[in-house]
């Protein structure tokens, strides 16, 4: 696998960006398709409804989130080993919406991901 990188989705596409990922259930605002330039949306990877509203981006509900947001994706792995053989051997950005970068599921999924390569 290429290496992972994180981006906010509201920042400009680059060709270093590699596979252009979007990992959020909910499309973000104010971003058209065509702005977004995703390669992939991977919505099913995405915190379900019920834990992102409990989450709220509260930075004291971090580690509970990461710890509920990686159960969900142990009963996703078939769509998790989806996604790492796209990204393998290539680059590959996971585009976030939320504005706190080191708090968000895509954090999370990156982990995930490159745990499992190793």
């Amino acid at each position: 696998m290429g290496a992972i990188r994180l981006k906010r989705i509201y920042d400009p596409p680059a060709s270093a960006d590699g596979l252009r990922v979007l990992v959020d259930r909910v499309w973000p605002r104010g971003v058209s398709k065509e702005k977004a330039a995703i390669d992939l949306w991977a919505k099913e990877l995405a915190p379900s409804t019920a834990l992102r509203k409990w989450f709220n981006h509260d930075p004291a509900r971090w580690e509970a989130f990461r710890q509920r947001y990686r159960a969900e994706l142990a009963g996703r792995r078939s769509e998790v080993d989806e996604l790492r053989a796209r990204c393998a051997g290539r680059r590959a950005t996971l585009l976030f919406g939320a504005k706190d970068a080191e708090h968000n599921q895509a954090v999370v999924l990156k982990e995930v991901l490159e745990e499992a390569r190793r």
